[in-house]
């Protein structure tokens, strides 16, 4: 049997997840570690690029990893980033075969610089916020991934991991990183409730977006506020019907989703009854979980522990890359 290709993705610990993420992301992960064989993280070091409280930040760390174990994510898959420090010294590596200039033409760099002058404009621009897509190479060729989940606003930073590849490989003559390639998966797109033009996201405020692990009652009062239609009556769908629907067929409801788009096209839907199948619907996706997240609390102690320990079995591959690399580039490797 051949041996199954290796997967990486990761995400920032940001506190709760919303349905955003697991739609777009989450729900992926769960269907790739049947196929391949996976690596997840949660990335605490890059959290470190923007403003932030350490017992904050720590307690985020864990929140991440027993909200995606119960999501369905497999211990054993899971490491916490600051438990492998092989990735930011494989980083410093990196950093040295990256050109500045390729740096200062990644676009997030602006993106999130401007939101931080717009938050203040004392606010400190720091150099890992610069550097982080570096740090980000390294998270995948420290495993020497063959795929990476990716969005079209992800594709920048891969091709940039796949730049540094290849000129690692050429400075110092050695065919030893292989390019990880994007795995482009289908994904429903999750947009605010309250103004379906923007993506779901937490940075625009509680109103846009659904706490995957929130209350029903919560869920069903923004799901009931949710914006439809706007101005005349058209037979068109407006994007926040059409991301209504869109969250019922996320929710495996395609039959009842059939249903109700073909009382839209004959014009005979209430979008009462829309919003009502779409509030029963998340929340019969999000009890279980919220179950499940609930047993991991009451036992966290031994949860954190068999973390600690899958951040160990994973830190080998990335102890084992990296005494690799030192070989290559002449760095100085203690016995191990």
């Amino acid at each position: 049997m051949s041996e199954k290709k290796r997967v990486l993705s990761a995400v920032q610990p940001t506190g709760d997840l919303h349905l955003g993420n697991y739609f777009g992301a989450i729900q992926n992960w769960m269907h790739l570690q049947e196929e391949y064989q996976c690596t997840f993280g949660v990335v605490d070091y890059h959290s470190m690029t923007m403003p932030y409280k350490p017992d904050k930040l720590r307690q985020n760390t864990w929140t991440m990893i027993f909200q995606l174990i119960a999501c369905g994510i497999r211990v054993e898959n899971l490491f916490i980033q600051s438990l492998i420090p092989e990735h930011a010294e494989l980083s410093w590596i990196l950093s040295c075969v990256t050109s500045y200039g390729e740096m200062t033409r990644m676009t997030q760099f602006k993106d999130k610089t401007d939101q931080l002058k717009s938050s203040s404009k004392d606010a400190l621009i720091s150099s890992g916020l610069f550097m982080y897509p570096i740090l980000q190479a390294a998270d995948i060729l420290i495993y020497k991934a063959d795929f990476v989940p990716v969005g079209k606003d992800q594709e920048q930073h891969l091709e940039l991991t796949r730049n540094i590849a290849t000129r690692f490989n050429h400075q110092f003559n050695k065919d030893y990183f292989a390019l990880p390639e994007p795995l482009f998966t289908k994904t429903p797109k999750v947009l605010s409730l309250a103004d379906p033009s923007k993506k779901m996201s937490k940075s625009l405020g509680e109103k846009h977006y659904i706490n995957l692990f929130g209350d029903p009652g919560r869920i069903e009062k923004q799901v009931r506020s949710a914006v439809t239609d706007t101005g005349e009556p058209s037979k068109q769908m407006s994007p926040g019907v059409r991301n209504l629907f869109g969250l019922l067929k996320a929710c495996k409801q395609n039959d009842l989703a059939l249903s109700l788009e073909q009382e839209f096209h004959s014009g005979q839907l209430k979008y009462s009854h829309l919003k009502e199948a779409v509030s029963n619907a998340l929340i019969e996706l999000t009890t279980p979980i919220k179950d499940r997240y609930n047993e991991i609390l009451a036992n966290k102690k031994q949860t954190k522990s068999l973390i600690r320990a899958s951040s160990a079995d994973i830190r080998n591959v990335a102890r084992q890359t990296l005494k690799e690399v030192k070989e290559i580039t002449g760095i100085m490797n203690p016995k191990l």
